[in-house]
């Protein structure tokens, strides 16, 4: 009998009520909070419900030593989690967005490509907030890319430089490009006027099947002499655009933009989540991590519509800009110009922004890149 209750006590002591503490219920409370927003409120929720469950499986109690958890090495979750610290997974990413991604509107419309790149301002300027609040230069860079709102090209950034942040960062990335209509319809309100709004750009021109097979080449290069330490992700971006174009390799983008990036969605949503165990996750930095992203992000959303209100002072009638298209300078494809849609068909039901939209959108997802690269040849 005594042998029984000596089993049983060691039974308990490995249960996770026994090794369960109250940071431990906050995390799992946070994660049920990201699936309930994916499935209910339907904000990305091929984002949030992976990550959400993620943190869940993160968050529950175990005893260390059985070589289970995802910082225990060789355990399963260690394994998979390889791919975010070691940063393939988002290159993987990058490949499926591009075979995806139409850059039609942006090679009809290359003035709008400068929306994209003003909008990383965002990422500067919480870079020397960062800095301002106590981070190190490293772990400043890796921070301020959450104002791209590019989750794959923070998670890449952060695994370079910052790597003891990277589970905070990726969160907070993710989130606020789930939150991208919350956040910047009212900032996009706030900044413009009735009149800028009701703003009716032409509809762009018709891109032919030569252009675009030439752009990803043409455009990898440029970008790639520029930032060469961009190259992984750049690379996989204009690669899979080129499958999508070419024509004759229709079967490989379909894998890319298909089975590919949902497998890599799946994994990297699932270990980022659970790279958010509470002894790890709770502390004064991922709070500060949260506050400096929200922040970049605002700045990122501003700069892009204000730099086309600057602009438009310039133009002439027939050829001003819709600063409400500014909003969509951020890297979020394609959510940032459905924004941009939603909110200039509220103004005007017959005002379609989306295909203008897109073009700073994809500039900004190039933009982001680009931003990655400097900061990782600077910092590094």
């Amino acid at each position: 009998m005594h042998q029984i209750f000596d089993s049983l006590i060691q039974f308990w002591g490995y249960t996770g009520f026994a090794n369960c503490t109250f940071a431990h219920v906050v995390m799992i409370l946070i994660g049920i909070t990201f699936i309930c927003l994916g499935i209910f409120k339907k904000w990305e929720p091929l984002l949030l419900v992976p990550i959400g469950f993620g943190i869940i499986v993160g968050n529950i109690p175990f005893t260390e030593g059985l070589n289970i958890g995802i910082y225990e090495e060789n355990s399963v979750l260690n394994i998979l989690y390889s791919g975010v610290r070691q940063g393939w997974y988002p290159p993987l990413i990058f490949l499926g967005i591009g075979a995806m991604t139409d850059f039609s509107s942006l090679i009809s419309q290359p003035r709008l490509m400068i929306i994209g790149a003003a909008a990383q301002v965002g990422i500067f300027a919480a870079f020397l907030a960062s800095q301002a609040l106590g981070f190190t230069p490293s772990e400043a860079g890796a921070i301020g890319i959450i104002g791209g709102a590019d989750g794959p090209t923070a998670i890449f950034l952060s695994s370079k430089l910052a790597p003891d942040l990277m589970g905070a960062i990726a969160v907070c990335a993710y989130s606020y490009m789930a939150l991208v209509p919350v956040i910047q319809k009212p900032l996009m309100l706030m900044l413009t006027t009735k009149k800028e709004r009701n703003i009716i750009m032409p509809k762009p021109r018709k891109v032919g099947p030569k252009e675009k097979i030439i752009f990803p080449i043409v455009g990898f290069i440029c970008t790639a002499f520029i930032v060469p330490s961009g190259l992984p992700l750049l690379g996989m971006l204009f690669f899979g655009n080129l499958l999508k174009e070419s024509g004759v390799t229709r079967r490989l983008a379909e894998t890319a933009r298909g089975p590919l990036i949902d497998v890599v969605t799946i994994l990297i949503g699932l270990t980022v989540g659970a790279s958010t165990q509470a002894d790890k996750f709770l502390s004064d930095k991922s709070i500060k991590i949260f506050c400096l992203g929200l922040f970049s992000f605002v700045i990122a959303t501003a700069s892009g519509i204000l730099f086309v209100k600057f602009i438009n002072l310039f133009l002439k009638e027939g050829h001003k800009i819709n600063p409400l298209i500014g909003n969509a300078g951020v890297s979020a494809v394609p959510d940032s110009a459905r924004v941009s849609e939603t909110v200039g068909l509220e103004c005007n039901p017959g005002n379609h922004l989306l295909m203008q939209a897109m073009a700073p959108n994809v500039a900004g997802v190039i933009g982001s890149a680009v931003a990655a690269g400097l900061l990782l040849s600077f910092l590094s």
